[in-house]
Order: structure tokens, then C-alpha cells, then sequence
């Protein structure tokens, strides 16, 4: 006998104790899609990983996201589910520039980028959660002036976590082996299509041989899951590092 979910609405028939499980983790959901943890038509995660999230099966998930959907607070098609909420859509947010410190390319300058399978350096090995010794994506960027100044190289390392659900990094896995180039400049977009919103800290530091400055990115999802790390190193003789934010109006 198929199993039904009842047409009462979760947000106001009932208390919290009255309530069916999944009306409870709809109400949760809904909670983090208001407060912008899921932005407007950003997809939702998998139901795999909203049940580890909760910490109810994955039946408790589909119950709740049908809930979402009765009243139209959720859309799914064959991408999976979004959110449907009034508000900025996500094309409209401003874009992180990927690698931190990436600038347009200079048509008399030097920019290359590369990606490895390769053991990332051991700080971010600890960073993103990796055994020791264990290889991941690894992105490479360097880039210059025409006269040669304002150098900046950076490394990039991606955790599981990314490489595995993110299918535009994936894809790189069996081909990152340094010889072409490979610009990764939509990796934030990518990660933002797959379902995951993303909270980054930068971090600034002096470095004691000669006047270079240090940018150190961590990135992690709505989960606290680490999916990225970038030291960037800047000669700031005649160079500038500017960083822009937009950050939207309360509604």
C-alpha cells in the first residue's frame, strides 16, 4: 500500500510535539532556505545528504521536501530540487574570483594554470580533512605583468568532499596531469550549481623575506564541510590586492 503524506500544512496546523517527523524537519528546512543558507533557485542538496543533515532516513526527506512542494516552496525537475522562494536569484549574486587573487589576463603578461592528481601540500591535507599522503585536485596559478612585476602564484587544493560532488571537478580527475591548462575561474559557480553554499575566510599575512604578502582562502559548504584551500602569494612592491563584497539588503 503506497504511503501517503496528509494535506494539513506543517507551519500551521499543530505544535512542534504534535507534529509527524517529516513535518518538523519541513519546518527546519524551511527555516534554512528563509534564512539564506539555500539561496533563491539554488539546488537543494541530495537527499542522501539532507538525511545525514537531520539525522532522519531518507523516506523522512522525501516526505518533507513533498511537503515543500505542495505549497510551492520547492520545485524539483531532473536536476534535482530548488528552492522557490522570493528573493535574489543566485545567476544575480557576485561571483568569487577563482583562485583567489586572479586577475584579467594581461595579453602582453604571463598567466598559466594547471591541475594535478597529486598529495597536496600537508597544511592542506589537514586543512580539507585528507589522510596523509592521500592525492587530490590540485590547481596551480601563476600569473604576471609584461614587464615581469606584480607576480602571483597560487595553490589550490579541493577536498573529497568537492571533487566528488561537483561534476565539472570530477571530470578533471583522470586528466590533471599538469601538461595543459586548465582555467578553473567558474569553480565557485560550479559549486554553487551542485547544490552547495559557499562561506569562505581570507586571511592576510606579511611574509618575513622581502616585501610579498600571503592570502590564505578556506572555503566550506552550509555543512562546515571544508571544500577548498588556496595559499596565494603576491609581490606587493608594486602590486594591490583589492577585495570586493556585495552583500544583499535585508528584506
Amino acid at each position: 500500500m503506497a504511503r501517503t503524506t496528509p494535506h494539513d500544512h506543517p507551519l500551521t496546523e499543530g505544535t512542534s510535539e504534535e507534529r509527524p517527523l517529516y513535518w518538523r524537519v519541513a519546518t527546519t528546512l524551511l527555516d534554512e532556505l528563509r534564512d539564506g543558507t539555500v539561496p533563491p533557485g539554488e539546488r537543494l542538496p541530495g537527499e542522501r545528504q539532507l538525511a545525514t543533515h537531520f539525522g532522519v532516513s531518507r523516506e523522512t526527506v522525501r516526505q518533507a521536501l513533498e511537503v515543500l512542494r505542495r505549497d510551492g516552496l520547492v520545485a524539483t525537475d531532473r536536476r534535482g530540487s530548488h528552492a522557490t522562494l522570493p528573493g535574489q536569484p543566485v545567476e544575480a549574486a557576485s561571483s568569487l574570483t577563482f583562485p583567489v587573487g586572479a586577475r584579467p589576463t594581461d595579453p602582453g603578461g604571463f598567466d598559466r594554470a594547471t591541475v594535478n592528481w597529486e598529495t597536496p601540500p600537508p597544511e592542506h591535507a589537514e586543512a580539507l580533512g585528507l589522510a596523509p599522503h592521500r592525492p587530490t585536485l590540485v590547481h596551480h596559478y601563476q600569473s604576471a605583468a609584461a614587464d615581469g612585476s606584480g607576480l602571483r602564484t597560487a595553490v589550490t587544493s579541493f577536498s573529497a568532499v568537492a571533487v566528488s560532488e561537483v561534476e565539472e571537478l570530477a571530470r578533471y580527475r583522470d586528466r590533471a596531469d599538469g601538461s595543459g591548462a586548465a582555467q578553473l575561474r567558474r569553480a565557485y559557480d560550479w559549486m554553487r550549481r551542485a547544490g552547495l553554499t559557499l562561506h569562505h575566510r581570507d586571511s592576510i599575512t606579511r611574509l618575513p623575506e622581502g616585501p610579498s604578502m600571503r592570502v590564505t582562502r578556506r572555503v566550506h559548504d552550509q555543512y562546515a564541510r571544508p571544500l577548498e584551500i588556496t595559499d596565494l602569494v603576491v609581490d606587493a612592491r608594486q602590486d594591490a590586492l583589492v577585495y570586493e563584497f556585495t552583500l544583499p539588503a535585508a528584506v
